[in-house]
C-alpha cells in the first residue's frame, strides 16, 4: 500500500509544479526616499511565480558613540526581507524588517507590471516607489 502511495505521489509531482511566468528571473533597481529620505536597493528573484527577495537601505550606518548618555534613537531597519506570489496584473508582497529582538516590523508592497519594469510602491510605512529592471 505504501510503494502504491509513493508511485502515485511521484508520478503526480510534475502536474504540481507550476509553470514558468514572463516575470522570471532577476530584477534589481532602487526606490526614490520616501517620506523618510532613505532609498532602499532592491533585488528580487522570481521563479515559477515565487518571488523571493532583499531591498537594504544604503544610508543605514552601525552605531555611534552616545556622548551625551542620553537614549539612543530607535535603529531603522536597513534590510528587508520581500516574500510573495505572481498574480496576473498587480500582486501584493510582504516585507519583514530584519531587526533583533521584539521589534517585529512588517509592511505590504504593491507591485504592478509595465512593460519591462516592475514597479514596486511601499503601503504604508517611508512611501517609496522602486521601478526594477531585469537581469
Amino acid at each position: 500500500m505504501k510503494k502504491l502511495l509513493l508511485c502515485l505521489l511521484l508520478s503526480a509531482t510534475p502536474a504540481l509544479a507550476q509553470a514558468p511566468t514572463p516575470l522570471d528571473g532577476e530584477w534589481r533597481g532602487r526606490s526614490d526616499g520616501g517620506q523618510c529620505n532613505a532609498p532602499l536597493e532592491y533585488a528580487l528573484s522570481i521563479e515559477t511565480g515565487i518571488v523571493d527577495g532583499s531591498a537594504y537601505d544604503t544610508t543605514v550606518r552601525g552605531p555611534v558613540p552616545n556622548t551625551k548618555k542620553g537614549p539612543p534613537p530607535p535603529p531603522m531597519p536597513g534590510l528587508w526581507q520581500i516574500h510573495g506570489l505572481v498574480k496576473p496584473g498587480s500582486f501584493s508582497l510582504i516585507a519583514v524588517a530584519s531587526v533583533k529582538a521584539t521589534d517585529r516590523r512588517e509592511g505590504r508592497l504593491t507591485v504592478t507590471v509595465q512593460g519591462n519594469t516592475l514597479t514596486v510602491t511601499e503601503t504604508g510605512g517611508c512611501g517609496r516607489t522602486a521601478r526594477l529592471a531585469k537581469g
